[in-house]
């Protein structure tokens, strides 16, 4: 028997037989690999350091983290947090960023002697979970009135008269401090009695009695301990509950990046203050020597640098005033000369301006009293350096002009009745005197009419 001729595939057009089932596996494949990285990657939590002042740094680097994750990459972001608190503003930055993530955020107070106080406070009872170290403390939150009167004490207990501003001024920021964190706690299921509380008598509990009083949720000593104590947790996200599966996630430390260390640098009131001073010494020194352009280019960099960091930080624009006023009295002391009298104005203006200008209620937020001082001393020296030029000067004989040529000696050219010529630093000028003198007599100018010297014999 003849077996049948096998069929053959049909060719393509170069002479190739098609195999259609290479491309559905090749996309199969494709896409389990692209199923199974997506979630290998999602299988890890973000780590978010806040240590130290609370400021416009921190709240940048924490909301560009909080936007650039994916919740298809991160299953959760861990705050571990060590601060004494902070700028009202940069907090409710955060507080805005943690309530908008679609990633659940723990606030993790850490390590062993670590602190969520004043806004660190408000920003854990933000998060759904607060879960603190050993060792730690929570609270102090009542707000400080910057540039402004002392928050309410005792908590609020002893109305203060109402015809002070001040007084008024307080318990609104403590009212309102008080009413903005019970919604926090509410929203969070936080102990909301206690975080008012904190807030009008400034309480402060350590971990243990925090999550017996339900101000934290845990006691953990590290991250992989934090993590296996919360998983199968059910959590409020953005309203609705989210389960959360954090057993074996890997932990991805994200330490703040050079823009953060940059901006936290320049936002220091030390810095900031040493900037502003450059800029306008440098601008000044410019104005006196135009031309060297490296003070004015340094001094415009500086200032608008300066200006920038003050633009984010609370000062007291009275103060700011009062410095400026104090630099421009020591410029005008200088150009006019008043003997003192605009300068020491001008150092007293200045160092007291300097002092003012930075409230101190603020913590992390305060100028140095070494560096106010030292600044001061500077321009009192720069005020002194231009006093002392200005009385030399004054002293020096005059070496230009009508009064340069009163005593200087010459000697007669020609001379007849009283009038004739007379040599003097190699001019020959006009000349009158009393008597007779004759040609090569030395003669001394006491006086000058016109062109006209008035000489004696010398």
């Amino acid at each position: 028997m003849q077996s049948a001729p096998a069929k053959r595939l049909p060719q393509s057009p170069g002479g190739r037989a098609k195999r259609p089932g290479w491309r559905l596996l090749a996309a199969v494949a494709g896409a389990m690999l692209a199923v199974f990285g997506q979630a290998q990657a999602a299988d890890r939590a973000a780590v978010l350091d806040i240590q130290g002042v609370i400021g416009p740094a921190m709240a940048d680097y924490v909301t560009r983290q909080l936007a650039e994750l994916n919740p298809t990459d991160t299953r959760l972001v861990i705050l571990r947090m060590n601060t004494p608190g902070g700028l009202d503003s940069s907090m409710r930055e955060i507080i805005r960023a943690i309530l908008a993530s679609p990633i659940p955020v723990v606030t993790y107070v850490a390590p062993s002697g670590a602190r969520a106080a004043s806004a660190g406070t408000y920003i854990a009872y933000a998060s759904p979970i607060v879960a603190m170290a050993p060792g730690t403390n929570i609270g102090a939150a009542t707000p400080v009135q910057l540039g402004g009167s002392s928050p309410l004490p005792g908590g609020g207990s002893e109305q203060p008269s109402s015809s002070s501003a001040g007084d008024a001024e307080s318990r609104k920021a403590v009212n309102d401090a008080a009413a903005f964190i019970r919604s926090l706690a509410e929203a969070n299921g936080h102990n909301a009695d206690w975080a008012e509380t904190a807030v009008r008598s400034a309480a402060s509990v350590p971990a243990s009695q925090a999550v017996k009083l339900h101000v934290a949720d845990l006691i953990a000593a590290d991250i992989p301990d934090l993590l296996r104590q919360i998983d199968g947790r059910t959590v409020l996200l953005a309203g609705k509950p989210a389960h959360l599966a954090t057993a074996g996630l890997e932990v991805v430390v994200r330490p703040p990046d050079w823009r953060t260390q940059l901006l936290g640098a320049l936002t220091d009131p030390n810095v900031a203050f040493i900037l502003l001073l450059i800029g306008i010494y440098g601008l000044i020194f410019e104005f006196l020597n135009p031309g060297m352009v490296a003070p004015g280019l340094i001094g415009a960099i500086c200032l608008l640098v300066g200006l920038f960091a003050l633009s984010l930080l609370p000062i007291d624009y009275a103060g700011a005033g009062l410095l400026l006023l104090g630099v421009a009295l020591i410029i005008a002391e200088v150009h006019i000369g008043a003997f003192g009298a605009l300068g020491v104005g001008g150092v007293a203006a200045f160092t007291i301006g300097a002092i003012m200008m930075f409230p101190s209620g603020a913590p992390g937020f305060h100028l140095s009293l070494w560096l106010a001082g030292a600044a001061a001393l500077v321009s009192a020296s720069f005020f002194m350096l231009g006093l002392s030029l200005l009385v030399r000067s004054r002293q020096r004989p005059v070496v230009t002009g009508k009064e340069a040529l009163l005593g200087a000696l010459g000697e007669t050219v020609s001379w007849e009745r009283g009038e004739g010529r007379v040599r003097l630093r190699g001019e020959i000028w006009q000349a009158r005197g009393a008597g007779p003198l004759a040609p090569g007599a030395r003669v001394r100018v006491v006086a000058r009419e016109g062109l006209t010297l008035i000489v004696e014999p010398a």
